[in-house]
């Protein structure tokens, strides 16, 4: 792995296990061992660190979250949407909870930022129009958007929310297990008679994830 692919790595490990105010560059390169100039000739300072993590979420994301352009859209295929988006929220779960401030010191991460949201919510669209397609849901198309609004609120906050409820103010993978209840909750008005049959089933497998034993969170990922 190369040096800068190095710095993000580690970046990224210390920035969800200790939170992202509380990490300096000079903590990025002792964690390390390199010299705190090594870092800064690959990078200017955090800020633009950070702003190569938002490309590697933005990447991710986009790699496993891909319309589904052939066969019927099931609800397993939209259980695998879920899973790879709450995945993604686990990886890089610092952007989540630190977003705000994020957002409001960096300009340019700003923009880049709303420009991926109105890619993500086209996506959530296009799936939520697959599965009304496909007889898993019943809803008015002037609903999709305000569905599909509703449950990107959910995955953008959730993180953030359960941190602030948190004892140790940390969040773990049941609490994302969590997530996806409440994203497959938001959407059972919809199903249709036979979708909710499987609906059923989705949920006891998720409730069971969500309900394990918490342990430390794996800050590898």
């Amino acid at each position: 792995m190369k040096t800068r692919d190095k710095i993000i790595h580690a970046a990224l490990e210390l920035f969800n296990e200790c939170g992202e105010r509380n990490v300096t560059t000079n903590h990025i390169a002792a964690h390390l061992g390199i010299s705190p100039g090594n870092l800064y000739y690959h990078f200017r300072n955090k800020e633009d660190i950070i702003d190569s993590i938002f490309d590697q979420y933005v990447n991710y994301l986009a790699d496993h979250f891909q319309p589904h352009s052939e066969g019927e859209v099931t609800l397993e295929v939209m259980m695998s949407y879920l899973d790879s988006m709450f995945e993604t929220m686990w990886r890089f779960r610092f952007l989540y909870y630190s977003l705000p401030s994020l957002l409001s010191r960096d300009p340019n991460l700003h923009k880049k930022y709303l420009k991926f949201q109105e890619i993500s919510a086209q996506r959530e669209v296009d799936l939520l129009f697959s599965l009304q397609k496909n007889n898993v849901v019943n809803i008015q198309m002037e609903d999709l958007d305000e569905l599909a609004n509703s449950i990107k609120v959910v995955l953008v906050s959730w993180v953030s929310y359960r941190t602030t409820i948190s004892k140790d103010a940390k969040v773990y993978k049941t609490d994302i297990y969590r997530g996806i209840l409440k994203s497959l909750f938001m959407m059972k008005p919809y199903f249709t008679e036979q979708a909710l049959v499987d609906y059923k089933h989705m949920r006891e497998y998720y409730l069971r994830l969500a309900t394990a034993e918490t342990v430390v969170p794996d800050i590898n990922g």
